[in-house]
């Protein structure tokens, strides 16, 4: 026996704005969204905010009864819808990026991202938990924008839910404009090829890899994302600067500005809701701006199990590298200190797995350092 439900995703534009102006352009699209009927609706990721790489995405990290939250589960009793959106959220010693979804009666499920993208994890930690949000409309499993390239998190929700839903804010980094205080810029198109095989990315995530994972599941989708174009800071800039050089090196040029390096973004279109069996039931583009999409998708029942094998995403290996490796491990020291700084002393304490781990690599780049002086001192001997 198959039930129904009624989505509206909502597209916002992603520039950064007070709280009291972006939880009001919000109120209006939800309450337009209710009124056409939909029983869930689905706001984007860090809709109270916007996106940008800034300090004050550190003062604007709120309480789980703060007034995101609060506003949130006043307009789902008002409404009486499911309303979902993500923020950052102030935990004991740690922010988390997280999804938030409040039913009509007051009830509330929480979803923590597990893959901050890239220079994300300036401003957020991590987190390893799933979640399945058992509502009257059904079970409803939760993720945030980067986490859908990750087929091993799709695979732990398998056979427990009915729909998945997803809040994005993705800005399209594979097609960024980089720039520096002399007034140059640079596109990816001038940073040689591992880079270019990157400019793709985002609308592979965002596109095919959503609809494929769906089907596989079995189970309808909803995904919003952010829209517009938003210029940012991007943090601690000449260390990424310095790690991408190897790859491009004709920026070498631009190294002295390296540390006051902007990027200017547009975002990956995916603002949708997909059908079990992954076909599109609606879509926004990204020139329709801040608006919504309503689509009625049939939950099956029972829980559906997933047949033949998972789709393999169509995203570049190196896209994970760069998002999950090396630029968050060049962030997390501004992640560190930024939340000490507005928070206090007791955040983002080291945890001693990571304390071990940064100890081997600095025994590790030590013995390197070793080993090249050495071979260095017999060259300069062989020469002599």
């Amino acid at each position: 026996m198959t039930r129904t439900v009624t989505i509206a995703a909502i597209q916002m534009d992603a520039n950064v704005a007070p709280l009291t102006e972006r939880l009001a352009r919000a109120e209006t699209l939800v309450t337009q969204a209710a009124t056409a009927g939909a029983q869930l609706v689905v706001l984007p990721e860090l809709f109270n905010l916007g996106y940008t790489y800034a300090d004050e995405n550190f003062h604007r990290a709120e309480l789980l009864d703060g007034p995101t939250a609060t506003w949130m589960r006043d307009i789902a009793a008002r409404l009486r819808i499911h309303l979902a959106g993500s923020l950052l959220l102030l935990d004991e010693d740690e922010i988390y990026n997280a999804l938030l979804l409040f039913a009509p009666d007051g009830r509330m499920w929480r979803y923590d991202k597990h893959y901050p993208w890239a220079w994300e994890r300036a401003y957020f930690r991590e987190s390893d938990r799933i979640t399945v949000a058992r509502t009257d409309l059904g079970n409803i499993g939760m993720m945030i924008c980067w986490d859908v390239a990750h087929t091993e998190l799709w695979r732990r929700y398998a056979g427990q839910t009915d729909l998945m839903l997803i809040a994005s804010c993705p800005p399209d980094g594979g097609n960024p404009v980089y720039s520096f205080p002399d007034g140059a810029q640079i596109t990816v198109d001038a940073m040689g090829p591992a880079f270019r095989a990157l400019k793709d990315a985002g609308a592979q995530v965002f596109g095919a890899t959503i609809d494929q994972q769906a089907a596989w599941l079995g189970v309808p989708a909803v995904n919003t994302v952010g829209c517009g174009q938003i210029t940012t800071a991007i943090p601690n800039g000449r260390a990424a600067f310095l790690a991408i050089l190897p790859l491009a090196p004709g920026l070498i040029k631009h190294l002295p500005y390296a540390h006051r390096l902007h990027a200017t973004y547009t975002f990956v279109p995916g603002c949708k809701i997909v059908g079990a069996d992954g076909r599109v039931l609606a879509e926004l583009t990204q020139a329709q701006g801040e608006t919504f999409t309503l689509a009625e998708v049939a939950l099956p029942a029972p829980h559906p199990t997933p047949r033949g094998r998972q789709p393999v995403p169509p995203v570049p290996r190196p896209a994970y590298w760069f998002a999950d490796v090396l630029i968050p491990g060049l962030v997390l020291g501004v992640y560190r200190r930024g939340a000490r700084r507005v928070w206090g002393s007791r955040m983002a304490p080291v945890h001693p797995a990571t304390q071990r781990w940064l100890l081997a690599l600095s025994a590790v780049a030590l013995i390197n350092c070793l080993v090249g002086w050495q071979y260095g001192r017999h060259a300069r001997r062989r020469r002599a």
